[in-house]
């Protein structure tokens, strides 16, 4: 192993150590928080810091508003000029701080205490204005910084990223924020496509016939809807089985016109179910080399058809 690679397994022992007396230190303080925001149910939650915290807030912020809660970063400096002007009753203030004293953020403290706002601080500084300010505070323990001067912030914005998802996540859990939830909020880039679901793409209506239909009809059927198969369903309209276009080639002889749809069909077809996400009934298509999936629920009851050019156009191949 490198000298420099120890060097770095030293700063990554380093920051889990400061995770792990986090761990160890966090107290209700943090539930009081998350009561807190819970309750601001109309408002936001508005995220502030300057420096590094402040960037550690942006990030806070954007997890929250992702799992539902409503949340803004409001940067110190411009809230002194005009800006605090975003900040209602509803909302609850969030202040990151590791010295809690920073000039910066005493106007906009001042402001929410005039203005009966409530904050939550989250410092390592009992004493500091911010701490005082505050309607909770949370106390992150003081511990040396990763950086060999300790001086950059390193470990201590590693614990309030922490801090901040652990706060999110409980949220998304109070408010029951589930997985449709969730796409509604990301429908775009790689997330979105992650949570695309087989009923999100999938063709209504699809090819079906009856085990004694004939070839005829069968024919029709697979020449009208255009997916190169069908699915053959019971007298309860549940399906049992598959005929695809090389079912059919396979089946050529001289009394094929007097076959039923019952005496080509393939058994025991592969089927998911609408909620399955997209991305693993491609897996599917693409493990068993087939191009098409029949869609039902527990009943075997066809809902609709999934092609693996849906999933292609998706961006899911």
């Amino acid at each position: 192993m490198s000298k420099e690679l120890k060097y770095v397994k030293s700063i990554l022992r380093e920051e889990i150590a400061g995770l792990e007396m986090l761990h160890d230190s966090v107290d209700d303080s943090i539930i009081s928080a998350i009561d807190l925001f819970y309750s601001k149910r109309g408002g936001h939650v508005i995220v502030s810091g300057i420096g590094k915290p402040g960037h550690v807030g942006r990030k806070i912020s954007a997890t929250l508003a992702s799992t539902g809660t409503p949340s803004f970063f409001l940067h110190p400096g411009e809230a002194s000029h005009g800006d605090l002007g975003e900040i209602s009753r509803d909302d609850v203030l969030m202040v990151l701080s590791l010295s809690g004293d920073t000039q910066e953020l005493i106007p906009m403290l001042s402001y929410a205490n005039r203005f009966n706002v409530d904050i939550v601080a989250l410092t390592s500084n009992p004493d500091s204005v911010l701490a005082q300010s505050a309607t909770v505070k949370i106390l992150m323990p003081k511990i040396r910084e990763a950086c060999p001067y300790n001086l950059a912030p390193t470990t201590t914005t590693t614990m309030m990223i922490a801090i901040g998802d652990a706060i999110a996540l409980c949220l998304l859990k109070r408010k029951e924020f589930n997985r449709d939830d969730f796409k509604k909020l990301h429908p775009g880039g790689t997330l979105g496509k992650r949570l695309l679901t087989v009923q999100d793409l999938m063709h209504t209506n699809p090819p079906m016939v009856r085990e004694n239909d004939s070839m005829k009809s069968v024919l029709i059927e697979m020449t009208k809807k255009s997916f190169g198969c069908t699915c053959v369903v019971n007298a309860k309209n549940k399906i049992v089985g598959i005929i695809t276009d090389g079912d059919l080639r396979r089946s050529i002889s001289p009394n094929f016109l007097d076959m039923k749809a019952r005496d080509i069909m393939g058994r025991n077809p592969k089927l998911v179910s609408g909620e399955m996400f997209a991305q693993e009934a491609t897996k599917i298509m693409n493990s068993y080399k087939i191009t098409s999936l029949f869609v039902t629920e527990r009943d075997k009851v066809p809902r609709g058809i999934l092609h693996i050019h849906d999933c292609l156009r998706a961006g899911l191949a």
